[in-house]
């Protein structure tokens, strides 16, 4: 139960540092090793996984709304004058969630117990 409610505030926060940094003025993205198509990707992955482990029986809406949410969330940016939407980012983003779901969607099937 404790688990369960940790990976929930785990898919929220996720979401909402995404967030942030969709937004936010281009000098308070985070700078890391990795390319940023690959961080994109990993991003929208991560949160996706947790997304669809933290709420198993709602897979398909979790689905829907993360791959579909992606391109929304990149089309975000145009509230910011220092940000730029791509339909390309958007498509990577999709991708990463897409990803997730899939990763996600494997794990409850082997972790969670299902009813016979």
């Amino acid at each position: 139960m404790l688990f369960d409610r940790l990976l929930k505030i785990a898919a929220w926060l996720s979401l909402a540092a995404i967030l942030f940094v969709t937004v936010s003025p281009i000098g308070l993205r985070p700078h890391d090793v990795m390319s940023v198509r690959d961080d994109r990707a990993l991003a929208f992955t991560t949160m996706a996984f947790l997304f669809v482990v933290a709420y198993p029986r709602r897979f398909w809406v979790c689905a829907v709304l993360v791959i579909f949410g992606a391109a929304a969330i990149e089309f975000l940016q145009y509230l910011s004058p220092t940000r730029h939407a791509r339909l390309e980012d958007a498509a990577v983003k999709a991708v990463g969630a897409a990803i997730g779901v899939g990763l996600g969607f494997a794990a409850n099937w082997v972790l969670r117990p299902r009813a016979d």
